[in-house]
């Protein structure tokens, strides 16, 4: 049996010196306003898994209420959240994100992104599909206020 769930975040900018996106810290003029370290790609791929196997989606999980996810490391959601997947039988057969952000630039950054979102979903790279457009200067994410991210992922049953 296979599933797939689809995922969305967006964050805004606000105060800081780097944001965090596929658990890779990459400096820029801006961060992320965020209960957690505001990772939209890590955050877009949790909803993704969770909504494969109807788990709900990442508030559930991690409620920005809790003051013990204040700061968190999305990698550790992330884990947290396959592990679910694992309870549930199932294994990540792929996943597709793509980040929507007029900067930072996504490239440079992109395969040190996959390989920690393979190593943590226990897949290779070539599991992992990553791609970064802009928005033309349309919207939020044009005019520089944030940055989007949406993710896709397959899970089969073991």
């Amino acid at each position: 049996m296979i599933r797939i769930g689809q995922g969305f975040d967006v964050h805004a900018f606000g105060p800081g010196d780097h944001v965090m996106l596929g658990g890779v810290r990459i400096p820029h003029q801006a961060g992320l306003i965020a209960h957690s370290d505001g990772d939209v790609l890590l955050h877009a791929l949790c909803d993704a898994l969770l909504g494969s196997l109807a788990l709900g989606d990442i508030g559930q999980h991690f409620p920005p209420s809790d003051p013990r996810w204040r700061g968190a490391n999305s990698r550790e959601l992330l884990r947290q959240v396959y592990g679910l997947v694992r309870e549930a039988g199932y294994r990540v057969v792929n996943v597709d994100l793509t980040v929507l952000a007029e900067a930072p630039k996504v490239g440079p950054h992109s395969e040190a992104m996959r390989a920690l979102i393979a190593a943590d979903l226990g897949v290779t790279m070539s599991e992992v599909g990553l791609k970064a457009t802009t928005t033309e200067r349309l919207g939020f994410v044009g005019r520089g206020e944030g940055i989007a991210a949406l993710a896709v992922a397959l899970v089969e049953r073991v």
